[in-house]
């Protein structure tokens, strides 16, 4: 007999707990350096910038840095500057972290508050709230 794992075959698996382990440790790292570094670059002067999310790549050598900066405005410019500074803040992270290799980082602009953003104000819309009533007493009236 077979034994099939939980997993259906060709979807994707998820990160593992090493990855995700390593991706914490990453992203509390990061948040302490970009707090306490000056860096000099117009484009980082006054900002603060959020680490939402960091996710590794399976073998930890690569890391995708998801950040927002505070009040979300020029974020454009934010994600290029830390980009253009990835290597200072690797070797920076270096010394901050205790991996076998400090993992190359890339760093994108997290998407989903902006998206969060835009639910509520779908939710606001009068015409959703009214369909949304209408779900509402539909369920009641099935209880």
């Amino acid at each position: 007999m077979t034994r099939h794992s939980s997993h259906s075959r060709g979807a994707p698996a998820g990160p593992s707990q090493r990855q995700l382990r390593a991706g914490e440790l990453t992203r509390h790292a990061l948040v302490e350096i970009l707090r306490e570094e000056e860096i000099s670059d117009e484009a980082l002067v006054g900002v603060s910038v959020t680490v939402t999310e960091v996710r590794m790549s399976p073998d930890l050598k690569h890391a995708i840095c998801f950040v927002e900066p505070l009040g979300g405005g020029h974020a454009d410019e934010v994600v290029k500057a830390l980009n253009r500074h990835a290597k200072f803040l690797r070797g920076r992270l270096g010394r901050s972290i205790d991996m076998k290799f400090t993992p190359d980082l890339k760093f994108v602009h997290d998407e989903s508050f902006n998206t969060a953003g835009h639910m509520d104000a779908l939710f606001r819309d009068p015409k959703v709230a009214q369909d949304l009533r209408r779900l509402s007493d539909v369920a009641d009236d099935e209880d």
